[in-house]
Formats: structure tokens, C-alpha cells, sequence
């Protein structure tokens, strides 16, 4: 069965870091494109980044660009989001996602004083 679960997410004030964690299960995860989305309150899912199988490849929204990071371990069959100077528009649920998965349950991530 193929399974994406996210971790990581909690509640950081403004100009602060988190990374956040997703592990593949069920499938090839070192052959895939992963991605990381999110969905900010009462707004789309937007994409936030992605990330070829090899890792060469990588675009990031405008919105994150210089501030977070995306990256993977396929040994670990894990995909990571290292985000740093968080600001308020930040907060979402966060979710990783491949072509051939469903959507997870996320992780929340709030930006807040």
C-alpha cells in the first residue's frame, strides 16, 4: 500500500526554522519526482517545491525561493522541507506528495507571536 506520512510541523514564531520530515512507504520512492504542497486556510493547495529522483533537479515557488530547502535521503526513503525564516503567510498544512500516492494527513505548520 502506498503511504506518504508527514512530520515535523508545530508552531514557531515569526523569523524561526523547521523541518519537516516524509516518509514514503509502499513503493519505488528513489525513482519518483516528490513534491511538497501546502493549503493555507480558506485558500488552494499550492506547490511549494520538487525534487527529481537523482536530486538535480529542483524548482521552488517564488514564494520560498532563498528561504527553504528541499531534499532526500532514498536510503531513508524520506523527503525533507527545511524552512527557514518562517514568516505569518507561511502557516498551512503541509503535505508531500508523488504522482502514484493519494493525499496524507499532512503536517501543520503556524507561523505566530
Amino acid at each position: 500500500q502506498v503511504q506518504l506520512v508527514e512530520s515535523g510541523g508545530g508552531l514557531v514564531q515569526p523569523g524561526g526554522s523547521l523541518r519537516l520530515s516524509c516518509v514514503g512507504v509502499g513503493f519505488s520512492f528513489r525513482d519518483l519526482i516528490m513534491r511538497w504542497y501546502r493549503q493555507a486556510p480558506g485558500k488552494g493547495r499550492e506547490l511549494v517545491a520538487s525534487i527529481s529522483p537523482t536530486g538535480d533537479r529542483i524548482i521552488y515557488a517564488d514564494s520560498v525561493k532563498g528561504r527553504f530547502t528541499i531534499s532526500r535521503d532514498n536510503a531513508k526513503n524520506t523527503l525533507y522541507l527545511q524552512m527557514n525564516s518562517l514568516k505569518p503567510d507561511d502557516t498551512a498544512v503541509y503535505y508531500c506528495y508523488t504522482v502514484i500516492s493519494s493525499w496524507g494527513q499532512g503536517t501543520r505548520v503556524t507561523v505566530s507571536s
